[in-house]
């Protein structure tokens, strides 16, 4: 009897210990939206940051952390965390995690939350084994101290990192060099903080570049001379391409984390200014084009679509118009397109448009007028008109825009589009571009086809090609992240061919994910980085654009987690 009673007392325990995990994560939901695992994957990038001092805020109400623990805390929050909750824990993709929400869930709750994830797409830190159980109850007591703020970077600390490698004075009046630089392309070496400038005509490395850690993008100047690449660590590297040997001539520190680069391209200011947007302070900052000598700064803190005040918004993107002297500057958190004119740096004039949330990559349709960028959690595309300076749209699209530049091409029924893939789906929507001879499908999804699968970051084509390719680098199976899939752009009812790039590419053991298909000059070959991890041997495979057959491999050892590449033509003349 007294067995019977004990059990019958024990059942509706273990029964609310069975459901409390589900209702922890339950409460964290985000309108029980789920991210795929592309997703989670893409958000979860370490952060810079993580490296950086900051004050630990002692907060009375918060559960005891040494200062070890603290630091340790911050270590896991920016390798992990900050990519989606944000670095000052205010919430982007991810929920807010400040004291005000934190203390009154209490350890417990938070460790249970951390630990099995939830519907919306928190990951399942604990369960899974990324994170151990004594770090599971760290990361509970961290979140509910005070976030701990990063320092600014102003312009006495950018010029504190400035170097002028080689002043403006000594370097070459003419090209010095054989090279068919319009040819050569930016190769990013993520894991190396380099990049390799590769022939694209010999496909041999014309020279290794240190750079800052995982270039996030190369920028042609408008004269196709100046190559800008920018590192996640805020770095700029200004390399000159006339040179013997195409090296740095300048470099200099924007901020703490960053991720854009651009430089003026409208007549008359052609190399003229450079321009850098920060994750980390919120802000860009407008250089001299050929020195990046910083002259103005800009904060992008300030109200978001929906009105409230956002302290973090992260610059994400960032072109030059062919229309106006302006720069046409994403910020991620407000949802908000700021047109900045450079024509008078001293008093420099912003128009600010409301686009929509969260704001990141994108590209110029094929007459460069129009601006189509992602505001990926909101699953929707904001075209800016960069003639007029006002929105001329905003296009719902699959889950999670992830565009790149883009692809644009002339759909055989709907004439021109823009077209971008997704990371949470695996559709390929296209929008008409063209409000003139095609004014009834312009700004409209005129045409949805499915490809591989979710996890795709970039979509590429060319004027001269009639090829659709579509990566699914951070799509879960092997199969589809080690392949790529190209479309005939005249018969999209044929569906997609596969093209098995990582078996091409002949290489060991190692995810040899797929990524960034990129056109040569000439538009006749497309180049795919072959991604392992920085222990294993990685490739760049070279595929013919008309016979889809396999062309050249090229391999090297210095070619270390080789991932983003940019052709200078193709990038110096918004050409995708």
């Amino acid at each position: 009897m007294k067995s019977s009673r004990r059990n019958t007392t024990i059942r509706p325990v273990l029964a609310l210990l069975a459901i409390l995990p589900l209702s922890i994560s339950l409460a964290f939901a985000q309108d029980d939206k789920t991210h795929s695992a592309a997703e989670l994957k893409y958000q979860a990038g370490g952060s810079p940051l993580a490296s950086e001092p900051m004050h630990q805020n002692i907060n009375p109400k918060a559960p005891p952390m040494t200062k070890a623990e603290f630091e340790s805390g911050k270590q896991i929050y920016f390798q992990r965390c900050a990519g989606c909750h944000g670095v000052l824990r205010k919430g982007a993709t991810g929920k807010a995690l400040t004291p005000d929400i934190t203390l009154d869930k209490g350890t417990d709750y938070l460790k249970v939350f951390i630990n099995y994830g939830s519907p919306a797409g928190m990951p399942n830190w604990g369960t899974s084994g990324d994170l151990s159980d004594k770090e599971v109850d760290l990361m509970a007591r961290y979140i509910q101290q005070e976030p701990p703020v990063p320092p600014e970077f102003s312009i006495k600390d950018m010029e504190a990192t400035w170097k002028e490698v080689i002043p403006v004075a000594k370097r070459p009046t003419k090209k010095m060099n054989n090279y068919n630089i319009a040819n050569i392309f930016s190769t990013t070496l993520r894991d190396s903080g380099e990049v390799a400038l590769i022939d694209g005509d010999t496909k041999k490395i014309i020279n290794i570049v240190k750079t800052g850690y995982a270039v996030h993008i190369s920028r042609t100047s408008a004269s196709g001379r100046y190559l800008f690449v920018i590192g996640r660590d805020a770095r700029i590297n200004l390399i000159d391409l006339w040179m013997e040997k195409p090296d740095t001539v300048a470099e200099m520190k924007v901020g703490l984390e960053a991720r854009s680069v651009e430089t003026s391209k409208f007549k008359g200011y052609e190399d003229k200014y450079a321009i850098a947007g920060d994750y980390w302070p919120p802000q860009f900052v407008i250089m001299e084009g050929d020195t990046l000598k910083p002259l103005k700064i800009v904060s992008t803190r300030g109200m978001t679509v929906d009105n409230e005040y956002h302290p973090e918004p992260r610059v994400a993107s960032i072109v030059a118009s062919h229309y106006r002297p302006e720069f046409v500057v994403s910020a991620k958190e407000t949802g908000k397109i700021m047109l900045v004119d450079y024509k008078d740096i001293n008093n420099l004039k912003t128009t600010t448009l409301d686009a929509a949330k969260f704001l990141h990559d994108g590209g110029l349709d094929s007459t460069g007028r129009y601006f189509l960028v992602a505001a990926n959690a909101s699953n929707k595309i904001a075209v800016v008109d960069t003639k007029e300076d006002k929105m001329a749209a905003i296009v719902n699209v699959g889950k999670t825009p992830h565009p790149g530049r883009g692809a644009n091409f002339i759909h055989p029924k709907f004439g021109p589009v823009w077209a971008t893939s997704h990371l949470g789906d695996e559709t390929i929507s296209m929008i008409g571009t063209d409000p003139v001879k095609h004014k009834a499908q312009a700004w409209k999804v005129v045409d949805s086809i499915k490809g591989q699968g979710g996890g795709s970051l970039f979509i590429k084509t060319h004027p001269k090609s009639r090829n659709l390719w579509v990566d699914t680098p951070l799509n879960p199976d092997t199969k589809l992240s080690q392949s790529i899939a190209v479309f005939d752009i005249d018969h999209f009812e044929k569906g997609y061919v596969t093209l098995p790039i990582a078996e091409w590419a002949g290489l060991g053991e190692g995810a040899k994910r797929i990524v960034q298909p990129e056109y040569n000059k000439a538009g006749d070959e497309v180049w795919f980085s072959v991604w392992s991890a920085k222990d294993k041997e990685s490739a760049i495979v070279v595929v013919d654009d008309k016979t889809r057959k396999l062309k050249a491999v090229i391999k090297d050892p210095k070619l270390i987690t080789p991932t983003g590449k940019f052709n200078i033509n193709n990038t110096q003349h918004d050409i995708y």
